[in-house]
């Protein structure tokens, strides 16, 4: 688990986390080349605009893994997923990608 407050180094990843109200459910640990590439578009647009994450592997925790399911509602999804503390699940990468398309990310992170 990536923890707030901490400078994190794991291969294309390299951030500060914050106490952050958005957490994006990510895996270091894959060999999907689709995943990877989604994971990398993801911290850059969120890097872009500024916005406080925190980034929760779940390859490194079979604890997070079942709690990003179970915001999912999904016992077998798979990361990308983007929650809010405060509002619950929002989606995964393609209702992400939908909304940067449409100008409408602020409205799909709930940051509004």
């Amino acid at each position: 688990t990536i923890r707030s407050g901490l400078w994190i180094s794991h291969s294309f990843y390299e951030f500060q986390c914050t106490m952050a109200d958005l957490i994006v459910y990510i895996s270091t640990v894959t060999g999907n080349l689709e995943l990877k590439k989604q994971q990398q578009r993801i911290e850059m647009v969120l890097t872009s605009k500024k916005v406080d994450v925190e980034y929760v592997d779940v390859a490194a925790s079979e604890e997070e893994r079942k709690k990003m399911r179970d915001y999912v509602g999904d016992p077998k999804a798979l990361p990308p997923q983007f929650v809010s503390k405060q509002h619950g699940y929002l989606g995964g990468f393609e209702p992400f990608e939908n909304a940067i398309e449409c100008d409408e990310l602020n409205t799909f992170l709930k940051l509004e």
